[in-house]
């Protein structure tokens, strides 16, 4: 087993995953077990569970997808894991936030330590006020649901260089989605819902991020949103 797993399993690491979790509280996934029963399933099943992941035999359980209305009308997809695999994966964004966060863009404000929605806003008026005045407001349509899984996990491990960890990480990728009680493979995208998402898709829209600072435009990333100020229009229509 890596010094990484090794790191991401550590009773420290998972009692926090596990706190963390709890606190969140949310729903039961596809197994029904709710957050009131963990402990004793912990108890019963941590062991054999942590030594699958070891010898890369653990098979996380599909999520559960519901529909979410949306103000406007619309409809948002959200995938549910079951608690266990939300504490898994808690536990591995925690070791890996810390690694990734110096590859990151300072223009990325999502899911991110000491960053907000509000701190984004806050630098988009400072472009402003320096006189970039016209604006391009992106939105990349179903980005967590077409994520290229095999380029994905090519940046993850230009960043964690980790076969244990890349593993476990591509199993959460394929574990599928239950929908109106029927199974479904899940080849791309990561399911919104999942702890693993939003670090994740930082991963995969940092790309993004250095292609418009190497094109020397000011702009601000959350999440699968971007807006990119200019001092003129022409700029932003090339």
């Amino acid at each position: 087993m890596s010094k990484l797993l090794d790191k991401i399993l550590s009773r420290e690491n998972m009692l926090e995953a596990y706190n963390q979790v709890k606190s969140n509280k949310g729903s039961a996934g596809i197994d029904g077990m709710t957050i009131e029963e963990m402990d004793n399933y912990l108890r019963q099943n941590w062991r054999l569970t942590k030594e699958l992941i070891k010898q890369r035999k653990y098979k996380p359980q599909p999520v559960l997808r519901v529909e979410i209305p949306k103000p406007d009308g619309g409809i948002r997809q959200l995938g549910i894991p079951t608690v266990m695999d939300r504490m898994i994966q808690q536990a591995i964004v925690q070791v890996m936030s810390p690694i990734c966060e110096p590859y990151f863009s300072d223009t990325s404000y999502g899911f991110r330590p000491n960053r907000s929605c509000e701190k984004a806003i806050m630098k988009l008026l400072e472009y402003l006020n320096d006189g970039y005045e016209w604006i391009v407001d992106i939105d990349l349509e179903k980005f967590f649901d077409t994520v290229p899984q095999d380029r994905l996990m090519s940046l993850v491990h230009n960043i964690i260089e980790d076969g244990d960890t890349e593993s476990l990480i591509r199993k959460y990728l394929h574990s599928g989605v239950i929908i109106n009680g029927q199974r479904y493979k899940t080849l791309v995208g990561t399911p919104q819902g999942g702890n693993l998402s939003p670090l994740l898709s930082n991963i995969m829209l940092n790309e993004l991020d250095k292609e418009l600072e190497k094109r020397g435009l000011r702009f601000v990333r959350y999440a699968d949103d971007c807006v990119i100020r200019s001092e003129a229009r022409q700029p932003l229509s090339v």
